[in-house]
């Protein structure tokens, strides 16, 4: 997928949210888009492995774990599911690990930061809720489309 977010943001500005969270690169894959699919955990990565480990179909999956750094909620192995699962890119709100083995996969992954302690593989969490990341609010089913400069969110598919 070839796009570039700043452009997306001068042509369709009115249709799109800009999130001001800032998020760090972490996958081989830096430009990614797909449609939205959510999930709300606080240091349980346990919905996070489940929803990866199911077929993608071009998706990106948007953790909300509360901005927490405590512990990671996606390594590589969980990351190497979601690229043999066909998902397009993972963004979330709160720590990975295994740095170095995610910037080698094709997958676009953005987080705040690592840590290398496990999180919890409890499964507590919900799926599919509306998040709110900073003044961004991201709802299943929006389109996600992501780059170097930042994540933009649509209602609709702009390309």
């Amino acid at each position: 997928m070839d796009f570039a977010t700043a452009d997306l943001i001068d042509d369709f500005d009115a249709e799109l949210r800009s999130c001001e969270t800032q998020f760090t690169q972490y996958g081989a894959r830096t430009t990614f888009a797909g449609q939205v699919v959510t999930i709300r955990c606080h240091r349980d990565n346990g919905l996070v492995k489940k929803t990866l480990n199911s077929p993608g179909d071009g998706q990106v999956l948007v953790v909300d774990g509360g901005a927490s750094l405590a512990s990671a909620l996606m390594g590589d192995m969980i990351a190497a599911a979601a690229v043999s699962n066909g998902w397009t890119g993972v963004v979330i709100n709160g720590a990975v690990r295994d740095v170095a083995t995610l910037r080698t996969l094709n997958l676009g992954i953005k987080a705040l930061g690592s840590n290398p302690r496990k999180s919890a593989k409890e499964g507590t969490g919900e799926k599919n809720p509306q998040l709110t990341l900073g003044t961004t609010t991201i709802t299943p089913g929006d389109w996600l489309y992501s780059d170097e400069d930042g994540l933009l969110l649509a209602t609709r598919p702009l390309i």
